[in-house]
């Protein structure tokens, strides 16, 4: 494996130690191998830390301890400033991969298309009630997003950070000032800048869902919905109202 990783897959962590084994134990079985992990933890503690050691051998693994909590998603772009990889791969530590051919599926993708963003399809899993289901966009819908990026507002065609792969060649990546919206203003923001992505057209990441999330923890809360919301009004124009399911989405939510 050389120095500098084809990718970085990088993992946000927050204490979850049984979450972080599944996910590094779905890593260590990629038949894939040209990568690093690259772990931020800001755990109060040390169980994460002590886990990792027990994959030193299987994967090159490098672990950064944050010395205070800085929170999400800062902590992911901790975690993405110390990769050295050529794409990004993030995934929360709550999410893992499919099988073992995920992260070959992906690098595959990198191969076929001139692009800098991938995403794929994926499973949500709903923890508490074992229950799942599979998501995987359609040719209409990946139309709409090449057309207009703020048909995210309809629905998020892209699913959760730990779908995508990004070319790390970006100056800003996700904004600290938000949480509940701060994975669809990041897509805007880059499919704005670049339509030329590649959507690979089967699952390959297991979405965990539970009540520990953050989303979780800052749904329907309207002190957190409302003023993100008309911040990321504020980032994308308010001229982005003529579109109907734009002023649909801020008529609804207000």
């Amino acid at each position: 494996m050389s120095s500098s990783p084809y990718i970085s897959i990088c993992i946000p962590v927050y204490k979850n130690r049984v979450y972080v084994q599944r996910l590094l134990d779905s890593v260590s079985i990629q038949t894939f191998r040209d990568y690093e992990v690259v772990i931020t933890d800001d755990s109060p503690d040390n169980q994460v830390a002590e886990l990792v050691q027990r994959y030193q051998s299987f994967f090159l693994i490098r672990y950064f301890k944050n010395e205070t909590i800085v929170g999400s998603p800062a902590n992911w772009n901790k975690a993405i400033s110390y990769a050295r990889g050529q794409w990004i791969k993030i995934m929360h530590d709550d999410d893992w991969f499919l099988d073992a051919e995920a992260l070959q599926s992906f690098y595959n993708a990198t191969q076929q298309a001139e692009c800098n963003f991938v995403f794929s399809g994926f499973i949500n899993y709903e923890i508490e009630r074992n229950k799942k289901s599979e998501f995987i966009i359609s040719t209409w819908q990946i139309n709409l997003l090449r057309k207009n990026p703020l048909y995210l507002f309809r629905t998020n065609y892209i699913g959760h950070p730990s779908t995508t792969l990004i070319r790390n060649n970006l100056n800003e990546w996700f904004d600290e000032s938000v949480k509940w919206v701060v994975d669809v203003e990041f897509y805007i923001r880059k499919l704005r800048e670049d339509k030329m992505f590649y959507s690979i057209k089967e699952p390959l990441i297991v979405i965990g869902i539970s009540e520990e999330q953050i989303t979780k923890s800052v749904f329907r809360k309207r002190e957190t919905e409302i003023p993100e919301n008309l911040y990321l009004l504020q980032k994308i124009g308010l001229s982005s109202l003529k579109y109907i399911f734009v002023y649909d989405y801020y008529w609804r939510l207000v």
